[in-house]
């Protein structure tokens, strides 16, 4: 949880529904802006693939939850996009040692990810092949509309070991082991990983499908290491739209970056030419925390604790001293050790991130108590000028501390965006 800009954005997606030849037709629904303004749009373009995945001009504002994100682009989508209710969320051990297996699984999950995004099963007709063999799709989310999904890939510091595939003088020098801070719990089986795919939805069936077919693909190859489930966004890019809230029932995300706001993505969430590594230009930074909420305590600490120790109100989220959310803070009126303070780039010399956070909750832990609180993502063009100082100093002073504990932690370079049909996951990497 942390301090950043004001969002905002509508999402560029398109919405098809497909007939039994498999091609592409416009869909029944009229599309809807942001807010409500209705759109009339006209058709999509020509059928197949292409025309589902939006590539054309037939991309048009997002406004239902059936839509298709296009999958294709500079950046990857799942990043400054308009944030989806659903998360599935997966870290990757991968098992081969081969270089030219592991280049085969990422084109295979790319081409996975262009269908399922399109809200198409993968493989040749979905329950194509010998009656004798497995089925190409699972087919839980057959009929079901692609419901936003994006998936988002990442490359973690494993990836570049000696001796592991030839590419330990392609790290980048941003992707840095991340340090032990101060009350830092983090569990080993929760943590790292050498490749992610973070799959965002609507529909928590397409979300878990998507994530289920990729670790099918790559059984062999790669093995899941962990995995979190996410619902209830506590952050958006899109700030038409109403702050959510996260667990403690606070507004979360009333200042984060907005998906539209070009010039603040440039500055800090995409990576730029002549910041290191050129394969990593149009990507960004991915740090994800697994952070545990006390959630028993916090519920018996009274009102005015809870406020000053956010330092906004609970009912409008207004800054302390101030009585809309939005308003500017005046950080010198909250106590020093105030989360919003701390976390605020006033405070950190601008560091800012672009935040996709989840709450989550697990069960109990066997006592009795609710396994539950914030799954953190956050995307920046340099953990060492984002994450890692906003942390130091929340780790540092934060009372909010008391409350929460991080227990799981993961760092990727996330490249940028597949370009066109015979582009792919990391092909800049591995060229």
């Amino acid at each position: 949880m942390s301090e950043s800009e004001p969002a905002v954005q509508p999402e560029t997606v398109t919405e098809t529904e497909h007939n039994d030849g498999g091609r592409a037709a416009p869909s029944r629904r009229s599309v809807l802006g942001w807010g409500g303004a209705g759109l009339a749009l006209g058709a999509a373009a020509a059928g197949g693939t292409v025309a589902a995945l939006g590539t054309g001009s037939d991309a048009v504002p997002a406004a239902s939850a059936g839509a298709a994100v296009p999958f294709h682009g500079e950046h990857q989508a799942g990043i400054a996009s308009a944030v989806q209710d659903r998360l599935h969320f997966a870290a990757f051990d991968v098992k081969t040692k081969d270089r030219g297996e592991l280049v085969a699984l990422l084109k295979e999950w790319t081409g996975a990810a262009r269908l399922m995004t399109a809200g198409r099963p993968v493989g040749e007709g979905g329950f194509g092949g010998l009656p004798e063999a497995p089925p190409d799709d699972t087919g839980e989310a057959l009929g079901l509309k692609p419901s936003r999904l994006t998936l988002t890939i990442g490359f973690g510091p494993g990836l570049f070991a000696k001796d592991r595939f030839g590419l330990e003088d392609k790290r980048p020098e941003a992707l840095v082991d991340l340090e032990l801070f101060p009350g830092d719990n983090l569990d080993a089986a929760r943590s790292g990983g050498d490749i992610c795919v973070q799959a965002c939805a609507d529909d928590p069936q397409v979300a878990v499908h998507a994530i289920r077919q990729l670790a099918r693909i790559g059984f062999g190859r790669t093995a899941v290491r962990w995995s979190q489930l996410g619902f209830g966004k506590t952050s958006s890019t899109t700030p038409e739209e109403q702050t959510p809230r996260n667990m403690m029932g606070f507004k979360d995300g009333t200042r984060n970056i907005s998906g539209t706001d070009e010039a603040a993505l440039d500055k800090h969430v995409w990576v730029g030419p002549g910041d290191g590594s050129d394969w990593m230009t149009g990507g960004s930074y991915l740090v994800a925390r697994r952070i545990r909420m006390n959630i028993e305590t916090w519920d018996r600490t009274p009102l005015g604790e809870q406020e000053d120790i956010f330092g906004r109100d609970k009912g409008e989220g207004a800054p302390v001293g101030k009585s809309k959310e939005r308003d500017e803070p005046f950080l010198k009126a909250m106590k020093p050790e105030a989360h919003v303070r701390l976390a605020h780039p006033d405070t950190n010399n601008g560091a800012m991130m672009l935040r996709r956070g989840y709450s989550f909750t697990d069960g109990t832990d066997g006592l009795g108590r609710l396994d539950a609180g914030l799954f953190f993502l956050a995307y920046q063009r340099d953990v060492r000028k984002g994450f890692i100082p906003v942390q130091r100093s929340l780790a540092k002073a934060d009372v909010l501390n008391e409350y929460i504990q991080h227990v799981g932690s993961a760092i990727f370079a996330v490249p940028p965006g597949v370009r066109d049909q015979d582009d792919w996951w990391g092909r800049a990497l591995f060229a």
